[in-house]
């Protein structure tokens, strides 16, 4: 579970404050109740009833993404089953000046899919037809709402698999991991879902189809296709998608390695990759995630482990063979107490079912808890992790952490409960207090969970006033109006069209406290 909203922030955005006590929330657009019902009406003749949702109790399903502690009831709900639907609900919201966000399976952890209280929530999730396989192009085109392990079950057959992997892959939808970048246990050898995208069509803000990138290994031109992964949904809604996939490894080999502190996993995690070995995969849990899997799943992992590594090697079998002499002298130099390695497809997935399911296993030891997702070098792990168990002590909260060790992206797990006084509040300053320290150590505030509606009022630490200014320029370029998922990534609005660098004098809207020039 994560935090709930209270009943007085169902029908408007939950107003969370950042380190300069900036609110930040969903409604930055506004859209008068006119055009908005003129919106209900006009895709009502056009789709039917059925496909669009003004019921409050059918809204009210759609208000969060996987971070429930925000909560927006939309306006309407449009179920779109193909490209032309989306075209004209964003055509439609553009030249009735209504704001809207896209949506797929809902999973993201930061409210990238928030909706918008007088706008649009566009949904996604029944655009989940895989369009075509071609295993000598080594690539596949899919809709939005496919899920992201159906890729790899699609190219299975052919001999190949979707690299990037996020714990999440049996729920979440492709249309999503293009909109967060998503990366997954795997991200450490295979990359980001960046890495993979050859090509997307979309619906630009004011409702033309564009394609961006090419099904070759490289398109001329600028990067649009770079600039819109990753882009939260703030650049217009992705319809369809071109992946690149990967050919099966000839040999998979996965450990367990448990540990007596998280300082020794860590000092094996480094002395891997130190040693040239990039393995597939190297994740770490500590041991109040151990506990909090073992109570969900049973998963079995070493008694008395303060930490333990799941490492996977893959590649050519020689290869693996050789990585995985490295590896295992490596854990042992470490200190590592007990190694197992998976003997066949069913002992590796009990391995990964208890790292996989970790996110949502502490709810079994906490009602409630915010998921946070940082980076840090991986040789400042030990640094950052004694200081996390500092902050949670001092704040009386406990942090579990369950993270992508070889590459540095952390994901502690804040435990609390919001019904005790103050626990909320506390759990929220540990949150922030971690990012800062990601950033303190020369890291950043997300390595693959976006920053969506959390983490927004943070983006003015790492990023100084001309870095902002030139990624709200570039988002101005693709949404003038700024219609497409307000209220995201950026701490403050910027008003599209005025003179980039500091204002002489307070603009009209940042005097009626509905934007601030940063």
């Amino acid at each position: 579970m994560t935090t709930h909203p209270t009943s007085d922030q169902a029908e408007q955005s939950t107003a969370r404050h950042g380190p300069d006590d900036t609110p930040t929330g969903a409604d930055d657009a506004r859209a008068d109740g006119a055009a908005v019902a003129a919106l209900i009406r006009r895709l009502t003749e056009s789709f039917g009833e059925r496909s669009v949702l003004t019921d409050e109790a059918q809204r009210r399903t759609y208000e969060c993404d996987g971070l429930a502690a925000y909560s927006v009831v939309p306006a309407v709900v449009v179920l779109t089953t193909n490209a032309e639907q989306v075209r004209e609900v964003v055509a439609t919201c553009h030249e009735l000046g209504v704001p809207f966000v896209a949506r797929g399976s809902g999973t993201g952890l930061s409210g990238g899919a928030l909706p918008v209280a007088d706008g649009a929530l566009i949904v996604l999730s029944q655009m989940r037809d895989i369009l075509h396989v071609d295993p000598l192009a080594q690539r596949a085109v899919v809709q939005p709402g496919v899920i992201n392990l159906d890729v790899t079950a699609a190219a299975k057959p052919h001999g190949y698999y979707y690299a990037p992997d996020p714990s999440s892959q049996q729920i979440c939808s492709i249309g999503g991991n293009v909109a967060e970048n998503s990366g997954g246990a795997h991200c450490l050898k295979y990359g980001f879902t960046t890495n993979h995208v050859l090509a997307v069509d979309m619906i630009a803000p004011d409702g033309q189809p564009s394609t961006l990138g090419t099904v070759a290994p490289d398109s001329p031109g600028y990067d649009l296709l770079g600039t819109v992964v990753g882009s939260e949904g703030t650049l217009g809604v992705v319809t369809e998608v071109t992946v690149r996939l990967t050919r099966l490894p000839e040999k998979v080999t996965t450990l367990l390695a448990g540990f007596r502190s998280t300082d020794d996993a860590g000092t094996a995690t480094s002395a891997i990759i130190g040693a040239g070995v990039v393995p597939a995969a190297i994740e770490m849990m500590d041991q109040l995630a151990i506990e909090a899997a073992e109570e969900a799943v049973q998963c079995g992992y070493p008694q008395g482990a303060r930490a333990v590594l799941v490492i996977e090697l893959d590649g050519p079998a020689p290869e693996v063979d050789a990585q995985l002499d490295e590896v295992l002298r490596h854990c042992e130099e470490a200190g590592a107490f007990e190694v197992r390695q998976a003997q066949d497809d069913t002992e590796r997935a009990l391995i990964w079912r208890g790292r996989k399911s970790a996110f949502a296993a502490v709810g079994r030891i906490s009602p409630d808890y915010i998921v946070q997702d940082g980076v840090i070098p991986r040789t400042a792990l030990s640094e950052v992790l004694h200081r996390i168990d500092e902050l949670a002590d001092e704040a009386g909260i406990r942090v579990a952490n369950v993270f992508h060790a070889g590459d540095g992206n952390l994901h502690p797990l804040v435990l609390f409960d919001a019904g005790q006084d103050g626990e909320t509040e506390r759990a929220e300053e540990v949150s922030g207090s971690i990012l800062r320290l990601c950033l303190e150590h020369g890291g950043s505030i997300t390595g693959e969970h976006g920053v969506g509606a959390d983490k927004a009022p943070y983006m003015a630490e790492m990023f100084g006033p001309d870095d902002l200014d030139t990624m709200q320029l570039l988002r101005c370029a693709f949404d003038p109006r700024h219609l497409s998922n307000p209220g995201k990534v950026f701490p403050t609005p910027r008003l599209c069209g005025e003179r980039p660098g500091r204002r002489q004098g307070a603009h009209p809207l940042q005097e009626a406290g509905l934007a601030e020039v940063f």
